[in-house]
């Protein structure tokens, strides 16, 4: 790849000393806000029984917060890039601090719909300029290391929101208030420098990267994009699915699957971490497809044990995908376009994963439930494998070495 201009190395060089604590406090409110993407979904159950709406409103709802993070992806990369990390991040958490008071209140669906809507939109901005901001803070020694936190702080919010809302119920909107707060003071401490380059080209774009770099983008959508489809569909259609297989609609029971989803995403992060970014991705859109045959077979034999094995299959998929695709970016891509280089990520992996759940929701209120989560395993596995056979395809380009240091370019 290309080598880094002077004054860039220069601004990289002076954020890589700062100490290895900043690096894990400004994966924080990646955490907080990821912590509110998935809260609700443990009470969309008890929400569809107090309001009244189909399996069909449910995954549009879900969806809504797909729209919100698009629309924000086309935005908050390209801004952080030229305005910096801070003034994408602040109003990012503010909205989603109004987001939690809409949730703690709804008794609609358009006020569900809303509060999604907030929610997408600080996530997206979040995925973007938040990562790139880990990725600022490590400085270049530490890349390896910010894409482990990055990816991480995403999955572990996102898992840990559905079980403080099945034990909390609506009081994790109060609690989530709490930890943004604390992302908002954390942000503002920050050690992240202002970009000093000049604005190029349209400020509202679709997300791309710099020419060199698509083959790593290309493989880190290949798996992460069937990946985190796949755990949105148990975000938006499992609580329906484990309360008909266990025929209670206890919150507690659908935050706690998530939960164990999100956490197997993290331990898997950390458990290969050290292999080859090839070898990452390989292994995680194989967990993808093994888990889509495992949700296949969980709702043919109405079985609980295999939905759980399903949704930690689709966990560590999305992790490992994740993890395969951010380290790729952050390994040939230069800070000067790194968030909008994540968002181009997020965008090619959330546009299927808000198309196909959906599409899944309303075939399974025309043919029931059973019928359209199988298609939408049969699916999304054939995707996982397109996407392993790309990575095998794409000729392995000019990346970091393991240990975070640049190999030839």
């Amino acid at each position: 790849m290309a080598v880094p201009g002077a004054r860039e190395a220069h601004e990289e060089k002076g954020e890589g000393a700062a100490a290895t604590r900043w690096v894990w406090t400004a994966a924080w409110p990646v955490t907080a806000v990821f912590v509110l993407s998935n809260a609700a979904t443990p009470l969309y159950v008890r929400w569809q029984r107090e309001i009244g709406f189909s399996k069909g409103t449910l995954t549009v709802i879900f969806a809504c917060y797909i729209v919100g993070l698009l629309g924000s992806l086309l935005v908050s990369g390209v801004v952080s890039d030229r305005v910096g990390r801070k003034p994408v991040l602040l109003p990012a958490l503010g909205l989603a601090m109004a987001a939690c008071a809409i949730f703690a209140s709804a008794s609609a669906v358009a006020a569900l719909i809303v509060a999604r809507l907030f929610s997408g939109i600080a996530v997206g901005a979040v995925v973007s300029a938040g990562m790139a901001a880990v990725t600022d803070v490590a400085g270049p020694g530490r890349r390896r290391l910010a894409a482990l936190l990055a990816s991480c702080a995403m999955v572990f919010g996102a898992g840990l929101g559905p079980l403080l809302a099945g034990v909390l119920g609506k009081g994790v909107f109060v609690l989530e208030a709490v930890l943004l707060a604390a992302a908002v003071v954390a942000v503002v401490r920050m050690p992240v420098r202002r970009p000093a380059a000049p604005a190029k080209g349209a400020w509202v774009r679709i997300p791309g990267v710099p020419r060199g770099s698509g083959r790593q983008l290309l493989m880190g959508i290949a798996v992460f994009a069937p990946g985190i489809t796949a755990t949105s569909f148990v975000l938006s259609l499992g609580p329906s699915l484990l309360s008909g297989l266990l025929d209670t609609n206890s919150p507690v029971a659908a935050g706690a699957m998530a939960f164990v989803m999100f956490l197997t995403a993290t331990g898997a992060q950390f458990a290969v971490q050290r292999l080859d970014r090839r070898t990452i991705l390989l292994a995680g859109a194989v967990s993808t497809a093994i888990g889509m045959g495992a949700l296949i077979a969980a709702v043919r034999a109405s079985s609980v044990p295999l939905l759980v094995a399903a949704a930690l299959l689709a966990g560590a998929g999305q992790g490992m995908g994740q993890l395969g695709g951010l380290s790729l970016l952050n390994s040939g891509v230069p800070a000067s376009r790194l968030a909008e280089a994540n968002a181009a990520l997020n965008v090619g992996g959330y546009v299927p994963a808000g198309v196909l759940p959906v599409t899944a929701g309303y075939l399974s209120d025309a043919a029931g439930l059973t019928t359209g989560a199988t298609v939408f395993g049969v699916v999304l596995m054939a995707l996982a494998l397109v996407g392993g056979l790309v990575v095998l395809a794409v000729r392995h380009p000019p990346v970091g070495n393991r240990h975070g240091g640049m190999e030839g370019g």
